[in-house]
């Protein structure tokens, strides 16, 4: 598939030394994936299903600040990428949103909300608590 033929809803690359896009990493983003390209002559592609991301973060260190950037740290249930590092970008709390939104989208589309990829959050125990153990039902 031709890269024309890719509807991206946001892209850019990782900004190096005063923000400035001097690298060979750029990431993209569609309605249904997070894709990372990195390399000049050998070129890798990593893509990440947006139902998939479980967690993100956002941090604006100092410098990244100075040039309007920030880095946003995504953990998913992906095999090969359970960690993503969206490093140095542009715009990061509005990137940041628009990756809620389609992973919000993803998520209705498909039924998934958190706790299913998740799965059981520890200390909720709806249907019994372990720790009410009854001891006059055994006969010791």
């Amino acid at each position: 598939m031709a890269r024309e033929d890719i509807d991206y809803v946001w892209t850019d690359k990782k900004r190096t030394l005063f923000g400035l896009p001097w690298s060979f990493t750029r990431y993209y983003l569609t309605e249904t994936k997070f894709i990372t390209q990195v390399g000049f002559l050998t070129v890798k592609e990593d893509e990440i299903d947006l139902y998939k991301i479980i967690d993100k973060s956002v941090s604006r260190p100092l410098f990244q600040r100075m040039f309007g950037c920030g880095t946003i740290t995504i953990h998913s249930k992906d095999a090969d990428t359970p960690t993503k590092i969206v490093h140095c970008v542009k715009n990061v709390r509005q990137v940041s949103n628009l990756i809620d939104k389609y992973l919000n989208r993803m998520r209705d589309r498909y039924g998934i909300r958190g706790r299913d990829m998740v799965g059981i959050m520890h200390g909720d125990h709806s249907d019994h608590d372990h720790d009410d153990f009854d001891h006059d039902h055994y006969d010791y």
